[in-house]
C-alpha cells in the first residue's frame, strides 16, 4: 500500500467516527422531527449515560492492551449491594453510595490483581469473574430484586437539576474527569506505553503491573457508578441486571477508535461512540422499527470500525 493510501485510510480510522455520527444526525433531523426535540435528546443522554460510564472504563483498559467482560456483573453486584442500604429510613445517602462503590473498586481490584499476578490473559480472568459477580449478586438479593429504595436514592437515576437529569450530569463530570487522567496525568502517559509495546514499558522502568491494576480498579468504580444509576433509575436493585452491558460498552470503545490491539484510544472517541449507539437506538424506535434489527446495525457497526482500525496498521 503506498504511504499516502495508508496515511488516507489512517484518518478515515480515526475521525469516520464523527463524521458517521454528523451524518446520521442530520438524516434523522430530516426523516423524523421529534428527533431534534430537547425532550428526546435528553431521552438519549439518560439512555446513554450508563453505556458511557461503562464505556470509559473498558478504555482504559483496552488500551493497556487488555478487555474486561465482567462489566456487566459488577454492574449487578453492586447495583444489589447499594440497594441493600438504601431503604426509607435506614442509613444516609452516603452508606448505599459508598458500599456500591466500594464494591465496584474491590470488583476491579481482584481482577487487576489476578491478571497481574497469574499471567492468565484478560479474557479468561474476567469471563471468570463475570460469573463469580452474577453468582454473588443472586446471593446477596437471595434470587430477587430488592426494592423500596428511598427517594433520595431514586433521585440518582429519576432527578434532574434545573432540567438536565442527573444521570446525564454525571455523565458530563465523569466524561471530564477520566479526560483528564487519560490525557494530563502520568498514569495516562504509561497506559498508552503499557498497551503500544508492554516490553519496552517495562524496560523504561514502567510498573506494567501496577498501571494494570490502577486501569481495572478504575474500570471497577466507573461500572459501580453504572449499576448504581441503574438501580436508582429503576427504582430497584436486579441481581438479572446488567447482562450483555459489557458488549455495548467493549462496542462504544471499539467504534470511539480505541484500538483493539491497545496503544490507542480517546475519551471523546468513546463518548460519540456510546451517542452513536444511542442514536441508533433511539432512531430505530422512532422509526418503529423492531428491536431485532438493532442487533444486526449494532454488529455491522462493529466489524466496521474494527476494519478500519486495521488499515491504519497495513504497510
Amino acid at each position: 500500500m503506498l504511504p499516502t493510501q495508508n496515511f488516507r485510510l489512517t484518518k478515515i480510522g480515526q475521525y469516520g467516527i464523527y463524521f458517521a455520527f454528523l451524518i446520521l444526525c442530520i438524516v434523522l433531523a430530516f426523516s423524523t422531527p421529534r428527533f431534534f426535540t430537547v425532550s428526546n435528546l435528553l431521552i438519549i443522554g439518560t439512555q446513554v449515560s450508563i453505556n458511557a460510564l461503562l464505556a470509559f472504563g473498558v478504555t482504559f483498559v483496552i488500551i493497556t492492551g487488555g478487555i474486561d467482560l465482567s462489566l456487566g456483573s459488577m454492574v449487578a453486584v453492586t447495583g444489589v449491594v447499594a440497594a441493600t442500604f438504601a431503604h426509607p429510613e435506614t442509613y444516609p445517602l452516603a452508606v448505599p453510595l459508598l458500599a456500591g462503590m466500594g464494591s465496584g473498586l474491590l470488583f476491579g481490584s481482584f481482577n487487576g490483581l489476578v491478571i497481574t499476578k497469574s499471567k492468565v490473559p484478560p479474557f479468561i480472568v474476567t469471563l471468570g469473574t463475570m460469573t463469580i459477580g452474577r453468582g454473588l449478586a443472586l446471593i446477596i438479593a437471595k434470587g430477587r430484586p430488592v426494592s423500596n429504595l428511598s427517594d433520595s436514592f431514586n433521585f440518582i437515576g429519576g432527578g434532574n437539576i434545573a432540567g438536565i437529569p442527573f444521570p446525564i450530569i454525571i455523565l458530563i463530570v465523569a466524561f471530564i474527569v477520566c479526560t483528564v487522567i487519560l490525557n494530563k496525568t502520568v498514569l495516562g502517559r504509561y497506559m498508552y506505553a503499557v498497551g503500544g509495546n508492554e516490553p519496552a514499558a517495562r524496560a523504561s522502568g514502567i510498573r506494567v503491573g501496577n498501571v494494570k491494576m490502577w486501569v481495572y480498579t478504575i474500570c471497577g468504580i466507573l461500572s459501580a457508578m453504572g449499576g448504581i444509576l441503574l438501580t436508582a433509575r429503576i427504582t430497584t436493585g436486579q441481581p438479572n441486571a446488567g447482562a450483555g452491558f459489557e458488549l455495548d460498552a467493549i462496542a462504544a470503545a471499539i467504534i470511539g477508535g480505541t484500538s483493539t490491539s491497545g496503544g490507542t484510544g480517546t475519551m471523546t472517541g468513546t463518548l460519540i461512540g456510546a451517542l452513536l449507539i444511542g442514536v441508533i437506538s433511539n432512531s430505530l424506535d422512532l422509526l418503529n422499527v423492531t428491536s431485532y434489527y438493532q442487533q444486526v446495525v449494532m454488529g455491522v457497526i462493529i466489524i466496521g470500525a474494527v476494519v478500519l482500525d486495521g488499515f491504519g496498521k497495513k504497510d
